[in-house]
């Protein structure tokens, strides 16, 4: 005590305001400015000043050396590392010397068992960010985090060093505690990675509010998100539906979309399937493990063959005719009166299908005169967005138009690659192809579907109702361990004739049209049920893996 009672009167002269112990100690460091001593022995050289404010801080591109920088900065002491993902073990394969092989793994097995090696084995549980990274580069391909909560002030620090990785792909969250709030945090920073983030998946993290919509909003440019094991429920799958589309509004990005081991029943069935009324960019679906009954698959099948419009959708799609009418004819040039006043005359008299014979002669009287806009004419008349990418541009009435674009644009080029690559799931960019397939594909998904609206799609008039022809997009459908009957099963089995009937009919269109593949196997069916061998008849020589399968086995037959 009679040592801090002195400590005043040798420090007051110096410092005359303030009389606090503190002060002198602060007099006693100058050099120090009142630093935290921590950060000053832990931080790596950066090459500038050593500020401590983590706003000032560049980011290097380099994840390892920011995130632990930040995370330094922002007072951490102990923090995840950044370590490379651990690759699985090449499987066995026997060869002549399997006779050395056993010895060589019993001294392995005896070494990784000593007691030095137990700290090492440890390791593996503590909390790291694992990473992908390019192997010509060494950028950051993508990250895994699992089985660690992910705190407000992390996701603070991934805003600040995510947007530095020029390369990210995909970012995985396996069980790491998130909230609503959270998610929204999360949702946030986004937009402010690279481009080329395209892949997420939040598997094992149950939200109260079940907020995983907000990752397929309008303006999102996810085109893979996983959604399992979060126990979405009924009330969940309503907001993700009505995310997949509305009369108004229709996520135009979003190519696969996986829903498994959940909790949807009928009801949440019903709303997934009223998302795919006018949703035309998802090619890939996963329910699978989820307790969707006869009910749910009733409405999911409707969706894939003719269905009837109901009242407001009939109405929307008279007013959007209309629209486009009056469009077309405020571009078209005024040069024959009677070619501008003859549609008119017949759009006042009739509406409906004669509304929309008229828009057609409109359009491809335009489409003659302005070949560059001929594309975007073309693709609102067509059947449906994806229709056309699988069919080609050769399908015009206006055959010598396309090929002027195809040159310019490379439109044909763009056809054929993104029906393959979600039919494997999620593309990487490590080589050239894989690149240029997944460029593709967004140019597709953005240009093609900003332009139609389902509801222009052609349809059919039966007893004074109108039937759209149905979800032709939808490529991948996976029902593996619901709750389906027979029942539900003819249901399937009734779009899945229909759908390759009409495939039949457009024997000239070059790529696939409906369902590519559909699992309905470990339901509450008998698997020798005739509806189902039914099903599976008809969807195998559709299914593109299946018939790698057979060109293989047939190449090495006749090898």
């Amino acid at each position: 005590m009679s040592g801090e009672a002195s400590a005043p009167p040798v420090a007051s002269p110096r410092t005359p305001r303030p009389g606090i112990q503190k002060s002198s100690g602060s007099v006693a460091k100058k050099g120090d400015r009142g630093a935290k001593e921590k950060p000053a022995t832990v931080l790596p050289p950066v090459g500038e000043e050593e500020p401590k404010n983590p706003e000032e801080y560049q980011c290097t591109g380099f994840l390892e050396v920011d995130f632990a920088e930040l995370c330094t900065r922002w007072g951490y002491t102990d923090f995840p590392k950044v370590v490379s993902r651990p690759r699985p073990h090449p499987t066995f394969v026997p060869s002549a010397s399997t006779s050395e092989k056993p010895t060589i793994d019993d001294q392995r097995l005896s070494g990784s068992c000593s007691l030095n090696s137990l700290e090492s084995k440890y390791v593996f549980f503590r909390p790291t960010i694992q990473v992908e990274v390019e192997s010509e580069d060494k950028s950051v391909k993508e990250i895994y985090i699992r089985g660690w909560k992910v705190e407000e002030r992390i996701l603070g620090i991934f805003s600040k060093c995510l947007p530095s990785l020029s390369q990210l792909q995909a970012i995985n969250l396996w069980k790491v505690g998130l909230t609503d709030k959270t998610l929204t945090t999360f949702i946030a920073l986004l937009p402010l990675c690279s481009s080329t983030l395209r892949k997420v998946s939040l598997e094992g993290n149950p939200l109260p509010e079940q907020s995983y919509h907000k990752l397929m909003a309008v303006d999102s440019t996810i085109a893979h998100l996983s959604l399992r094991n979060n126990n979405i429920d009924d009330h969940g799958a309503q907001l993700l539906g009505q995310a997949l589309s509305t009369l108004h509004s229709c996520n135009r990005n979003l190519v696969s979309l996986n829903l498994a081991f959940n909790h949807i029943g009928d009801e949440g069935a019903g709303y997934i399937a009223d998302g795919l009324r006018l949703n035309r960019s998802l090619l890939w679906l996963s329910l699978a493990h989820n307790r969707i009954q006869d009910k749910g698959a009733l409405k999911l099948a409707e969706v894939l063959r003719p269905f009837e419009l109901t009242h407001t959708e009939v109405v929307e799609r008279r007013r959007l005719l209309l629209e486009k009418g009056s469009q077309e004819r405020s571009r078209s040039p005024s040069n024959s009166r009677h070619g501008d006043s003859k549609p008119e005359r017949e759009k006042n008299q009739l509406m409906g299908v004669s509304s929309f014979a008229v828009v057609d002669k409109t359009d491809k009287t335009q489409a003659m005169k302005t070949p560059k806009g001929l594309g975007k004419k073309k693709e609102k008349l067509g059947e449906v967005v994806k229709k056309e990418e699988k069919s080609g541009t050769g399908q015009s009435p206006t055959q010598g138009t396309p090929k002027k674009e195809d040159s310019t644009k490379a439109s044909k080029g763009k056809v054929t690659i993104p029906e393959q690559k979600p039919g494997k799931g999620k593309g990487t960019k490590s080589g050239s192809k894989e690149k240029r397939s997944i460029l593709l594909e967004s140019e597709l998904v953005g240009e093609a579907t900003e332009m139609v609206n389902p509801l222009l799609e052609p349809v059919e008039h039966r007893d004074g109702k109108v039937f759209m022809p149905g979800n032709k997009v939808l490529l991948h459908l996976n029902l593996l361990r619901n709750r389906i009957t027979e029942v539900g099963l003819e249901a399937f089995l009734t779009a899945v004739q229909y759908q390759v009937q009409f495939s039949k009919s457009k024997s000239a269109s070059k790529g696939p049209v409906g369902l590519l593949w559909l699992s309905l196997a470990k339901n509450y069916f008998s698997p020798q049920c005739p509806a189902y061998a039914m099903i599976q008849e008809l969807m195998l020589p559709r299914d593109p893996i299946s018939k790698a399968k057979h060109r293989e086995e047939e190449a090495m037959a006749s090898s």
